[in-house]
This record gives structure tokens, C-alpha cells and sequence, in this order.
């Protein structure tokens, strides 16, 4: 059953989409929600070979992206092309991720917790607060009075889940699609394959959000109701 509908997932990197989530986007399209992402960065220095040009690098992130959500059944991936770690909180950004929610009209936004403990990544913290200001702007008729002349009309999102958050209060059963995120994540071979053995790190994790959750693996959000 799909109960959700339109999911819209906006992440700082290509990534963190499986990493934070993607159990539960394999999950979510199983039961006929139609998920799309947004990818706020170009990745571009997201590596520690110094023989790799921050060009090259954002070609290859993107593409280890498009390939990774085509596994989970995710239909669009849209980058807005930032530079890696030069997000900042509203302006331009908060507009573009306006424009994206009345165009995509989701039921559920998926995003960073920007409020979780020693966060230490600048862009999560950016995107987390700025994905807040676009629900609103979103939503409100009398902010960027000029998509409603355009027909973008105003949306409300109803729920938001913040990903990684320090106190979860929500939990996605994934024991049947945690394979599917590992699939995912393997992708990404450009990040995943310096991490050593990373599925059973990401086996573990899902095993401790579990036992939170009380499934035998599970995702643990920070669910808000967005009124």
C-alpha cells in the first residue's frame, strides 16, 4: 500500500540518499510510492586521490548516483550542481527547493537532521535548515508570489523525516530491503570502496536501529509534522 504517495528525498551529496535512507526508498517504491531525489552538491571534493580533478570527480558522483537510485526504483534524480561544501542556509537555494516542492507535491520530504549533535558536515546543516524554509515558502501562498503567477501553486507538506537524527522517533522496517541498500551503496564505488568493509558496518547500524525500532533491522528518522 502506498502510503505516502510522493516522497521528494534532498540530500547535500550523492550518497547520502542510500546511506541515510535507502533501505526505506527501496521499501517505499515496493509499496507504490513514486520517489524522486534532489542532490544539492556536485560532489566535488569528496575524494582523497590527488590525482583526481574536482571536474572528473563530479562526473563520476553523479553518474555512481543516477546508478544507485535506478536500483532502489527512484524516478528522477535532479542535481543542483553547488560546489561541495559551499552550501548556505536560504537565499537561492531555499528558492530552488521551493520551485522543486510545488512542482513535486510531496506527501513526505526526506532530508539531514540539522540540528543533530556535533553534525560535522557544514552542507547537512545548510540543507537541513534550508529544506525547512522551502516546506514553508512552499507552502504559504504570499511567499515568491511569483511561482503562483507561473502555475506553481502552493503545496503543503504534511510530514518531514530528518535522517540520522541524534534522537530518532520513527522507524522504517528494512530487514527485507537492507540488500537492496547494500546493492545501492555498491554503486557508489568512487566513496564506498576506501571504507574497507563497509557492508557490515552498514549491516550493524541497521541491526542497532533495529533493536531501537524493535524490528530486526530498520532506518530511524526524526519524524515532524509540519503544520
Amino acid at each position: 500500500m502506498a502510503e505516502w504517495g510522493q516522497i521528494l528525498v534532498v540530500v547535500a551529496h550523492a550518497d547520502d540518499a542510500e546511506l541515510s535512507a535507502g533501505g526505506s526508498v527501496a521499501k517505499w517504491v515496493s509499496e507504490g510510492n513514486c520517489v524522486d531525489y534532489v542532490v544539492a552538491t556536485n560532489g566535488n571534493k569528496g575524494t582523497k586521490d590527488l590525482e583526481l580533478s574536482p571536474h572528473r570527480l563530479a562526473e563520476i558522483r553523479e553518474a555512481e548516483q543516477r546508478a544507485a537510485a535506478e536500483v532502489l526504483g527512484v524516478r528522477d534524480v535532479n542535481f543542483l550542481l553547488y560546489n561541495d561544501g559551499e552550501l548556505r542556509s536560504g537565499g537561492t537555494l531555499g528558492v530552488q527547493l521551493a520551485i522543486l516542492i510545488r512542482h513535486y507535491r510531496p506527501s513526505l520530504i526526506v532530508t539531514h537532521d540539522p540540528w543533530r549533535p556535533y553534525m560535522v558536515h557544514p552542507d547537512h546543516r545548510a540543507l537541513g535548515h534550508t529544506v525547512i524554509e522551502g516546506i514553508v515558502a512552499a507552502r504559504d501562498h504570499l511567499f515568491l508570489p511569483a511561482l503562483s503567477v507561473i502555475d506553481l501553486k502552493p503545496h503543503h507538506t504534511p510530514t518531514a523525516f530528518f535522517a540520522h537524527p541524534g534522537e530518532p522517533n520513527y522507524f522504517v522496517d528494512i530487514t527485507e530491503t537492507l540488500t537492496k541498500k547494500i546493492e545501492a551503496l555498491s554503486r557508489h564505488v568512487s566513496q564506498m570502496d576506501r571504507l574497507g568493509n563497509w557492508p557490515d558496518w552498514i549491516r550493524d547500524w541497521a541491526g542497532e536501529m533495529g533493536r531501537k525500532g524493535g524490528y530486526t533491522h530498520a532506518e530511524g528518522f526524526h519524524k515532524m509534522e509540519m503544520t
